[in-house]
């Protein structure tokens, strides 16, 4: 749930004040606008503030306006609040998230996750075992949301010194980076920290860029960077209404392809968490309103895909395997865009 850009090249400021606008303009998306907002302020050191959108999204659930993952937004809660020095209130909320039981995978990480950055390893590691327990008990393949559940599991047995059981050989199956997860969570790693050997400081370095790149894949890709694929009928209102855009959009066959290329070529540069989102042209000419713009204008087309994705619309990219392709023609992604992919295979 957290952006990842550095505070040195995000103004998180205003990037939090700009979600919360959006919020107001979409209240149906504003659970998702809102928690990303908060996350700005605290990468912003602005973490009192960040808790007062925590509340305010809690309160809202209490108006009976409801919230889709109220645990998920306490857990967020409680690792902000032990951040400035309210160790006794997170801990109330954390048990308070691990006695609801939640059946998303998602607060059961947050609140292990700050129970270990405070070093409280074996409560870090009941909870992990928790959530493992209650979400993939008699599950033959763990979907990929619960990834860094056994991940993290993973990591804390092996700082606790614990020996491997099933779901840690689990974790190191589903892990596909080179480096493997004994060795990323291996707690001796530290003292290579030390060394005056620049092999040895080459080769920790390796490991950590291996290890973000697993947290990365590890995420619920909240943040991707979406493309924005129109459906035939929409994009046939939106250059009837629009006929400027049809530079973009020369053809309806034409978008789909430079679309899948478009995100084939980004996949290949090493960009992450990609995602397709789907236009339509009232929501795109309410954009566009919202931007005191013409929708006509075809540089808002990149600024409606990110905003989409923003709330939640992006769907990931590609596909899973036997999900249906993305273009919406109900066939499987290896049977319509992705053919050549599968067929390399």
């Amino acid at each position: 749930m957290r952006p990842d850009t550095p505070a040195e090249n995000v103004d998180h400021a205003a990037e939090a004040a700009r979600l919360e606008r959006t919020a107001g303009l979409y209240p149906e998306d504003a659970e998702t606008l809102l928690l990303r907002a908060a996350a700005h302020l605290e990468l912003s050191g602005d973490r009192p503030s960040a808790t007062k959108l925590y509340d305010r999204l809690l309160s809202s659930a209490a108006d009976s306006q409801g919230l889709e993952n109220p645990s998920l937004v306490r857990a967020l809660k409680a690792s902000n609040l032990w951040e400035y020095g309210h160790e006794a209130e997170a801990r109330a909320i954390i048990d308070g998230v691990r006695t609801a039981s939640p059946r998303d995978p998602a607060p059961w990480v947050i609140a292990a996750e700050s129970l270990e950055a405070h070093d409280e390893l074996e409560a870090a590691h009941e909870t992990f075992t928790e959530g493992a327990r209650l979400l993939l008990t008699d599950v033959a393949e763990p979907p990929y949301s619960t990834h860094p559940l056994l991940y993290g599991r993973h990591r804390v047995r092996r700082m606790l010194g614990l020996p491997h059981d099933e779901w840690d050989t689990q974790a190191d199956t589903l892990h596909t980076m080179p480096v493997s997860l004994d060795e990323l969570h291996d707690p001796k790693r530290v003292w290579s920290l030390g060394s005056d050997n620049p092999a040895d400081l080459q080769a920790e370095i390796s490991r950590l860029r291996a290890e973000l790149g697993a947290y990365r894949e590890a995420l619920s890709r909240p943040f991707p960077v979406a493309m924005l694929h129109w459906p035939a009928d929409e994009l046939t209102e939106l250059l009837e209404a629009y006929p400027s855009l049809s530079a973009e959009y020369p053809s309806y066959e034409d978008h789909l392809a430079t679309t899948e290329a478009a995100l084939r070529e980004l996949a290949a540069s090493g960009t992450p968490n990609l995602g397709v989102v789907r236009g339509t042209v009232p929501s795109y000419e309410a954009f566009a309103a919202s931007e005191g713009a013409s929708p006509a204008d075809a540089t808002l087309l990149p600024q409606y895909a990110t905003t989409l994705a923003a709330r939640g619309r992006a769907v990931a990219w590609p596909p899973q395997r036997g999900a249906a392709c993305w273009c919406g023609s109900d066939r499987p992604y290896a049977r319509c865009h992705g053919e050549d992919i599968a067929a390399d295979r």
